[in-house]
């Protein structure tokens, strides 16, 4: 069978569950997502070497990882149990005309159909297979079909098969969950105009997620499609953090750049500074900082040569501060830097170094600042150091952050992602599609949910 039937055959599977799981009681949805988290759990071993010989990302970190798929399963069962999928909103009919006088109205929510989720390269498990997308998918009654990441194949099909027996022993169908591996670009764009799939969840590099978000609305019935493309995630670090600890602040943010191998699509890649000596001083802190780091080998041949691609413009365009070194089992850490107007004026600065790099902004005061966080446009977070006062300045600094980013963070770092209800994983063009969504925490269930308003409708009707 050729790709085309073969991703055919799976949608096929998942058109045929849809209407049994959309109507699944809460129980039952629970039940098998807590029965995953399990069966995760209880393979891990096997798994998380599977997956260290595929990415090369360690042992501690894949454990870790593990740890969070399965409490994000559990959480999305836990979030059922709480009436999140089931919210209802009633207005009793008023006697009259309008617009005093009204019907009897219940606004409900309604899985979407079948999803097409791809996974991601730089998380195996928290965005892949059994990851968050497919969790909060299943959880709003959605049957998912899995595009697995070619970086790690042998992973993808063997959490498949542990997912797919789980589905089985339950008596639930196997087309709630679907596998479609080794899949050519080609594939993946039938799969995303494939009629009966009624969302994308993406998570990527911006090239392929915008060509598959175009494809997702030139069907001749759109869909949504809930990319998440990548990010420079600026630091702005005031004077006056740097001064009280400068030094600590660098190596947190030196091991932040580098964790990973900086294949996280929230490791802070801009590093905006107002010029003076607390800044200087910093600079030279943080090139001390990564200049001994060691990195390990990227995940794939392709993401390796992606990020020295970019590292090169970058370069040709700004001081090198610290230049890349002798390559050990990973790419050296980098550190560029130019002055604010050069980035501003310059798209190509503004390119992503997915890895252990990241490019020094330096500003001659605030209004610059506020100006290469315009130019930056759309991020997934933005740190502010040194805001700590009620001042208008400091306000005038968060509500531009706010502007462009989902996340505002005003200590730490933006690495690490809390699962969580408050969390929002997601913002503004480029960094994702739809800004208003978020594929990390609770609330990423509303993108796969869909609202109904039942007008005067029977009782029966309105579960």
């Amino acid at each position: 069978m050729n790709e085309h039937g073969l991703i055919d055959s799976a949608v096929g599977k998942a058109r045929a569950a849809a209407p049994m799981w959309a109507q699944a009681s809460i129980s039952t949805r629970t039940h098998l997502l807590r029965s995953l988290a399990d069966a995760l759990e209880a393979g891990k071993d096997v798994l998380v070497q599977l997956a260290d010989d595929e990415t090369h990302l360690g042992a501690p970190r894949l454990n870790g990882e593990v740890a969070r798929t399965a409490f994000q399963l559990r959480g999305f069962a836990e979030q059922l149990e709480l009436g999140k999928s089931q919210i209802r909103i009633v207005d009793e009919a008023v006697v009259g005309v309008p617009p005093v006088g009204r019907p009897q109205l219940t606004r409900v929510l309604r899985p979407l159909g079948p999803v097409a989720m791809f996974s991601a390269s730089n998380f195996p498990f928290a965005f892949s297979v059994l990851g968050g997308d497919t969790a909060s998918a299943l959880a709003a009654g959605c049957p998912v079909v899995i595009k697995a990441h070619s970086g790690h194949p042998k992973l993808s099909q063997a959490v498949y098969d542990l997912a797919l027996n789980v589905i089985e022993n339950q008596g639930l169908p196997d087309g709630l969950l679907t596998l479609v591996d080794n899949a050519s670009r080609g594939a993946g764009a039938y799969l995303v105009q494939h009629p009966d799939i009624a969302a994308v969840a993406f998570t990527g590099s911006y090239q392929g997620g915008t060509a598959l978000w175009k494809l997702a609305n030139e069907r001749p019935r759109p869909i949504p499609f809930f990319g998440e493309l990548g990010s420079i995630n600026p630091l702005v670090a005031l004077p006056h953090a740097l001064e009280q600890n400068g030094e600590a602040l660098a190596n947190t943010l030196a091991a932040s750049m580098t964790l990973g191998c900086g294949q996280f699509c929230t490791s802070p890649g801009v590093i905006v500074l107002l010029e003076g000596q607390a800044s200087e001083r910093f600079v030279g802190q943080l090139v001390e900082a990564l200049a001994p780091i060691k990195t390990h080998a990227m995940l794939t041949a392709g993401i390796l040569a992606g990020f020295e691609q970019a590292s090169a413009h970058v370069g040709a365009n700004a001081t090198t501060l610290l230049a890349p070194g002798e390559a050990d089992a990973g790419p050296a850490p980098r550190l560029y830097a130019c002055d604010a107007a050069t980035f501003v004026a310059n798209p190509a600065l503004r390119e992503e170094m997915f890895g252990p790099g990241a490019l020094v902004v330096k500003a001659s005061d605030l209004e610059q600042v506020h100006q290469v966080l315009d130019a930056i446009g759309g991020t997934l977070t933005c740190t502010l150091w040194g805001v700590d006062q009620d001042t208008p300045a400091n306000r005038a600094l968060v509500h531009a952050a706010e502007a462009v980013s989902g996340r505002v963070l005003f200590a730490g770092v933006p690495t690490g992602v809390a699962v969580c209800a408050a969390q929002q994983h997601g913002g503004p063009w480029p960094s994702s599609t739809a800004p208003q969504t978020t594929s990390v925490g609770y609330a990423a269930m509303e993108r796969f949910l869909r609202p109904v308003a039942l007008q005067d409708a029977p009782v029966w009707a309105q579960g």
